[in-house]
């Protein structure tokens, strides 16, 4: 069976602040970039990487090449916006606890992947998971039985690829808390579908 370690982001100046960033392009903080380099010193002593795959966002690239500074030997990596995250249109930028005065539809005690209404210029909950299930699918018939993959991507891809290798609600699964920036969760695949092994390692300490 083929591994795929699922690791999102390391901290963005907007994670910080609690803003929806959605596609927006921030960029990592002193701290996000000390997690991703811890990220590639675990990998460096734990993982061999046959491949590396990342979202075309900016804070998932940066990630990448601060990983690949500690990790050595790491392949160029695959860019692709099928791992990026939920675009929120005109719920970008802001507080995620200001919203509800704003938005009265959202409810502040979730996540704002949570909404059943699509804000304006945003991307639906089905779409955003049909799109990383499909993605899901197109890596597990293209990844080698023996590889490893690192997938660089964010907090709502992990969430919903839980939620489609585990028996979880969507609902729950999606509303939960993003996991730590530069954690990593692990699955396995192989031709007939994806299974989880671990979830929510993180290879950095405060």
């Amino acid at each position: 069976m083929a591994t795929v370690l699922v690791a999102r982001h390391g901290e963005t100046h907007w994670n910080r602040e609690g803003r929806v960033q959605g596609w927006a392009p921030t960029r990592l903080t002193d701290r996000g970039r000390e997690q991703a380099r811890a990220l590639g010193a675990w990998l460096a002593d734990e993982r061999a990487i046959d491949r590396l795959v990342t979202s075309d966002l900016r804070r998932t690239r940066e990630t990448a090449e601060q990983v690949r500074e500690t990790a050595a030997g790491l392949p160029d990596p695959t860019v692709d916006s099928a791992w990026r995250e939920r675009g929120f249109g005109v719920y970008q930028g802001f507080l995620a606890e200001t919203l509800f005065d704003r938005h009265p539809d959202h409810d502040p005690e979730e996540s704002v992947s949570s909404l059943d209404a699509t804000p304006e210029d945003a991307e639906s909950v089905a779409a955003f998971c049909d799109r990383v299930e499909s993605a899901l699918g197109d890596l597990r018939t293209t990844v080698g039985p023996d590889e490893t993959v690192l997938l660089v991507t964010h907090g709502g891809v992990v969430k919903v690829l839980l939620a489609a290798v585990t028996e979880r609600s969507l609902d729950a699964t999606i509303t939960a808390h993003s996991p730590p920036n530069c954690s990593v969760t692990e699955l396995r695949l192989d031709g007939s579908g994806a299974e989880l092994v671990a979830e929510g390692a993180r290879p950095w300490r405060e």
